[in-house]
């Protein structure tokens, strides 16, 4: 009898279908679709008008009053009336007013910083979802290969020992043996479901077909100069640096408590008889004592600052350990390649070796079994490993801090964080004041979005 053998060669991550959805698509879609984006730049644009409400606290204040008073019938005039205009703004405050508004400014900084490292974390865990879904694709395919490959086998375990010329125990073991390759197989098939719907959360819709991933980002050269990027441009730094800043005005702004503020007010005011009660003035206020609420407010100001800059020392470290853990990934992942693919080299070698001599009769079934499991395992490793490697090029893009849809060139409008604020920064009056209605059209713009 004729023994036929099958070699199935799989090609890892072949590239798909010109329909295929690529990995800048993936990208792209989950920065469109990214409600915790969204949601952060709509914080922004509150921190924005934070901006606009301290910068209108230097302005006058203009307000009115109308009433009508009923006393009792019995007089001969029970009704009046009166109306009046009061106009009142902050003279002089020794730069408290100011301090705010510039807190406020670098609070906007802080959170704009937040909005990028928002950004970078949307777009890592798209890219890190669409390989993990290749990755259980290639295990899908790898063990349904198997799966053949073992069916074929024991088909021809089978015949063989219907002529004598194997014994039950060899059928035993290539039953066995498929038995497990498609409970392997059950297994993977499940892992895919699951990369299937954290693709789901992460893009914002179920993958399709998808394309053999394009060639890896450009990242530094070395680790240490990583390092430094990552301590100029990593936007959880930023945040905190505005952050402290911010906490720095606060120190400042308490300690100017004890001084007096002037303002000025003027009133305007008429009966009902015309009589005429205008007045105007200026105010000297000021604290003499409050119980200690001034030096609190002011040691309190300063115990924050202090966290701040602790925090800023921590948040050096943590990015320092995310740019030494992705270049330890990566260094891990392309050693596990070179070995990986050394390894589905001469597991396919010996695999013919093993598959001769068993033809010869110096091997067993268990033999030829175990060679070809080791063979697919090698493979496996060679996926996860190539798997591996991208993801850790782009966990080192994202502790510097330039995994951005900008910085990758994705097909999408990029948001202009500026936009908003540099149409309220001025506080402006909606529909009233030309600013205004430029803010209305950036107002109309975001709705689109």
């Amino acid at each position: 009898m004729k023994k036929v053998f099958l070699t199935v060669t799989v090609a890892v991550f072949a590239t798909g279908p010109a329909v295929a959805e690529t990995l800048s698509d993936a990208l792209a879609k989950a920065y469109r679709n990214s409600g915790l984006i969204e949601q952060n730049r709509a914080v922004l644009r509150a921190a924005d008008e934070d901006v606009a409400s301290a910068i209108a606290g230097l302005r006058p204040v203009l307000n009115y009053a109308a009433g009508i008073n009923y006393v009792d019938p019995t007089m001969a005039d029970n009704l009046s009336g009166s109306v009046s205009l009061t106009a009142s703004m902050l003279l002089y405050d020794f730069g408290r007013s100011q301090l705010g508004v510039d807190a406020a400014k670098e609070t906007v900084l802080a959170t704009r910083a937040t909005l990028v490292d928002v950004e970078n974390s949307v777009l890592l865990n798209a890219a890190t979802s669409y390989l993990n879904v290749r990755r259980s694709e290639a295990f899908v395919e790898l063990r349904q290969n198997n799966v053949r490959l073992l069916t074929q086998q024991l088909r021809a375990t089978r015949d063989r020992f219907d002529v004598g010329e194997v014994t039950r125990t060899d059928v035993s073991l290539a039953e066995a043996r498929l038995a497990a390759a498609r409970s392997g197989l059950a297994a993977e098939q499940g892992s895919l479901e699951l990369a299937r719907e954290q693709y789901m959360v992460a893009v914002g819709a179920y993958p399709g077909t998808l394309a053999a991933p394009p060639r890896t980002p450009a990242i530094p050269s070395s680790e240490a100069t990583a390092r430094n990027i990552a301590r100029q441009e990593n936007p959880l730094v930023k945040q905190v640096q505005h952050q402290v800043a911010a906490a720095e005005l606060a120190v400042e702004n308490a300690r100017r408590g004890v001084y007096p503020r002037l303002t000025g007010n003027a009133r305007l005011g008429l009966d009902d008889d015309g009589n005429d009660s205008s007045s105007i003035g200026i105010e000297l206020s000021g604290p003499i004592y409050q119980g200690g609420a001034i030096t609190s407010g002011a040691r309190r100001a300063q115990a924050l600052r202090d966290q701040a800059r602790a925090q800023l020392y921590t948040t050096g470290l943590l990015v320092d350990q995310e740019v030494g853990n992705a270049y330890a990934n990566l260094a891990v992942a392309i050693a596990s390649i070179d070995a990986s693919d050394r390894q589905v080299r001469a597991a396919s070698l010996a695999l013919e070796g093993v598959r001769e001599e068993f033809q010869l009769g110096a091997r067993t079934t268990l033999d030829v079994l175990d060679q070809e499991q080791e063979l697919l395992d090698a493979q496996t490793n060679l996926v996860s490993a190539t798997v591996d490697r991208q993801i850790a090029v782009y966990r080192v893009l994202d502790a510097t801090g330039r995994l951005t849809a900008q910085r990758l060139g994705l097909n999408v409008p990029i948001y202009d964080p500026a936009a908003y604020y540099n149409a309220v920064k001025d506080a402006p009056t909606v529909y009233v004041s030309p600013e205004g209605k430029k803010l209305d059209r950036v107002l109309r713009a975001i709705g689109k979005e």
